[in-house]
């Protein structure tokens, strides 16, 4: 799919990922309309982005009816980049009822009820795609990281179902996945450090990503050095030995420092 004077819808714009992700769709002539909570940050991010015609829907999708009411001011989004999500760390019962919630409204509900409001639309014009931005924790469960995991996990298998409905009738769906990020993320935003030997890489990386989600139509599109693809590999080749891998002492070192960096009003 060209990219070039296509109306695209990207949520979680102003964070790391979303800047990237944003600044490679601008460059190949997308149209943006920018989400998040942030109106000011949303509009100068417009403004500095490459070419014209972007504009910006403030929501918080962790309010219930805000991704109805998102899709609804959004109407003729020929591309939906689904990419705002909580961090989600920590141990199960350090969540209070609505924190659980808020991760699974932020990072699974939304992305589905706006796939959901925005896809007729696109099957009526035989065309359009829809990028889900998911996560190696999408593939490997990793300590403290239950609720995440389980977002992800179900995001990726949501997506795989959509496309398998979708992608016969002209409408593509794309899973993006990052492993660890620098400069943007969890990692990131925490101040925690990755295991030793993993690697990272960059938002740049992930930005270029989904421009090629979209444009090849691919199922799905991981970054990640191979070290941890393929721990992501085992992970869903073989569970039981993943998760003893990875609660191994660097595993919970860095699941703690996760964990530790996100102050309960991100969850």
């Amino acid at each position: 799919m060209n990219l070039s004077g296509r109306k695209a819808l990207l949520t979680g714009a102003t964070g790391g990922l979303g800047r990237a992700i944003a600044t490679a769709m601008a460059e190949r002539g997308a149209q943006l309309t920018l989400s998040a909570r942030n109106r000011e940050a949303l509009e100068k991010m417009a403004a500095e982005l490459p070419g014209d015609g972007h504009r910006v829907l403030p929501s918080d999708l962790a309010e219930p009816d805000a991704a109805e009411r998102l899709a609804a001011e959004a109407a003729g989004t020929e591309i939906l980049v689904a990419n705002a999500g909580l961090p989600g760390a920590g141990k199960l019962d350090e969540f209070s009822a609505e924190e659980v919630k808020r991760a699974l409204r932020v990072n699974l509900e939304a992305p589905m009820l706006l796939a959901r409001a925005l896809y007729p639309a696109m099957l009526e014009a035989g065309s359009g795609h829809l990028v889900f931005v998911a996560s190696l924790s999408g593939k490997a469960a990793s300590p403290r990281s239950s609720v995440y995991n389980a977002t992800k996990f179900g995001l990726r298998g949501f997506a795989l179902g959509l496309r398998a409905d979708l992608d016969p009738k002209g409408v593509g769906v794309s899973i993006v996945s990052p492993g660890f990020i620098r400069e943007a993320g969890m990692f990131a935003d925490a101040g925690a450090k990755p295991p030793p030997g993993m690697g990272t890489s960059t938002p740049q990386q992930v930005g270029a990503a989904t421009v090629k989600a979209i444009e090849r139509n691919k199922v799905e599109v991981t970054i990640a050095p191979l070290p941890q693809r393929a721990g992501a590999h085992l992970a869903l080749v073989s569970p039981s030995l993943s998760v003893k891998v990875q609660s191994g002492s660097a595993g919970q070192k860095a699941a703690k420092d996760i964990a530790s960096g996100h102050s309960p009003d991100k969850r």
